[in-house]
């Protein structure tokens, strides 16, 4: 399923990997620079290179690889934590939306984590409102 092949690099020597994980118990700030210019990475993108820097920095041997964006209708409900069914029931509807490769469907990555996202936010604003018409229960009742 990868793009492109995959690149392995080794573990660091130990003397690099105890300033590498030293540097990074010390500071959350990564700074990138490219061609002598600095450049701030999205959030997403900062933890990648945080999380790839902590498996160095612990002697690990890394795979980088890339995955593919497009999504079979199994893979994408897998990834979203629900049926088969439910997924295929949601792009007839238009809530995420579907390309056809013939008659296969396939869905994008990043509408399945946009989705995700969604559901997420729409859970903590359900949450927030449950506890404040719990408090406002409470004031009615002179708790």
């Amino acid at each position: 399923m990868a793009l492109i092949a995959p690149r392995v690099t080794a573990g660091l020597p130990a003397d690099d990997a105890r300033n590498l994980a030293r540097s990074l118990h010390e500071s959350n700030d990564i700074t990138v620079f490219v061609d002598g210019t600095v450049h701030r990475l999205p959030d997403q993108a900062r933890d990648a290179v945080v999380d790839l820097l902590a498996r160095l920095s612990r002697g690990e041997t890394v795979t980088v690889s890339s995955v593919e964006e497009m999504l079979t209708t199994s893979q994408a409900a897998e990834l979203a934590g629900i049926s088969h069914t439910y997924l295929r029931n949601m792009t007839d509807r238009g809530e995420i939306p579907v390309e056809y490769r013939g008659t296969h469907r396939r869905i994008r990555q990043a509408a399945i984590i946009a989705w995700l996202e969604t559901q997420k936010r729409k859970q903590a604003e359900a949450s927030i409102a449950d506890e404040a018409a719990n408090d406002a229960g409470d004031d009615a009742h002179g708790d």
